[in-house]
């Protein structure tokens, strides 16, 4: 029995049709970037960044003991732009030389923590509103004297804060002093951690706005002649008593010298978004055992208290 051959079997339309080569295919384009359109992008987007930041809102970073203890040095927080107005100083980097123009310029509150630039330099300290245009303000043995009468203070329990050493103190010569200035006040508690335990006042501002102070030395910073602010300007202190460079220091000392005009303060503090010890190094993971957790969203708006004189004037 002979072998049948299929493909002869097969009716022609179906036969095999012979294999041919496929058509070269040609390699896909390469897309050309239009690095003119990126850079436009990246620019608009840097000026919507600047815009904000100069206008709405900004972060910002604590690198000095000046406000504590409700400010730490690695406290991160937000400071509102608009409260206030605008100003030369409102703009980010402080890109506009200094002026005293304002737009919609409106006045701080008494105990506002607000972003001020010196007259000699341009850099951000924060501070507190402490006495506004045309009152008579003086410092006596540490206590504001207000248009003649003394702020009300109270002694309150010592504040006890942890022995952070590299961020008790402002860097340079000024370090080894400050821990000095803290020395007596270090104590080990029962459950064996280390804290400072610093003397703190609560004071309460006409307004009824009030917070803690920490003053522990007696310096010269405690004394301060009486003098009327000027309109347009306001007096300003760190909640840290012995260790601001504020209104009271003239300038030459790194002070604010004297009041300042309402056309240098840039913003007003609103909360802490979070805060690091100082134990963190470039591991991310050591991010997270330096958070101080308890601080994420603390307001730093001082809670409004009826103060003994608007009671007095109440009753």
């Amino acid at each position: 029995m002979s072998k049948i051959n299929a493909e002869a079997a097969l009716p022609e339309d179906l036969a095999p049709v012979p294999l041919r080569d496929a058509p070269p295919t040609e390699a896909p384009a390469t897309e050309r970037i239009d690095w003119k359109r990126e850079l436009r992008g990246l620019v608009l987007m840097l000026l919507a960044v600047l815009g904000f930041h100069s206008f709405i809102a900004k972060p910002f970073y604590i690198p000095s003991i000046s406000m504590m203890p409700n400010l730490l040095v690695g406290d991160r927080l937000v400071v509102s732009k608009y409260p206030y107005g605008w100003d030369w100083s409102s703009i980010s980097f402080h890109l506009l030389p200094r002026s005293d123009w304002r737009i919609l310029g409106r006045t701080p509150e008494y105990g506002d923590i607000v972003i001020v630039v010196p007259r000699n330099r341009k850099e951000d300290l924060i501070k507190r509103v402490v006495a506004l245009p045309g009152d008579r303000i003086a410092v006596v043995n540490g206590q504001i004297i207000l248009n003649g009468k003394p702020v009300p203070q109270r002694v309150e329990p010592p504040v006890q804060l942890p022995v952070e050493n590299k961020l008790m103190c402002d860097s340079g010569g000024y370090q080894r002093a400050c821990l000095e200035d803290f020395d007596e006040y270090r104590t080990r508690l029962p459950s064996g951690r280390e804290v400072y335990e610093l003397p703190a006042y609560h004071e309460t501002l006409p307004n009824g706005a009030s917070y803690t102070i920490i003053d522990h030395l007696n310096q010269r910073l405690d004394h301060f002649a009486e003098i009327t602010v000027p309109e347009g300007h306001v007096f300003l202190m760190g909640d840290n008593r012995d260790h601001s460079a504020d209104s009271r220091m003239p300038l030459w000392g790194n002070g604010l010298g004297g009041p300042v005009p309402l056309s240098d303060i840039g913003g007003r503090a609103e909360f802490i978004t979070f805060s690091l010890d100082g134990s963190q190094s470039w591991n991310p993971l050591s991010w997270f055992s330096a958070l101080r957790g308890h601080r994420a969203g603390t307001s730093l708006r001082p809670p409004l208290e009826v103060s003994p004189s608007s009671a007095a004037t109440a009753s």
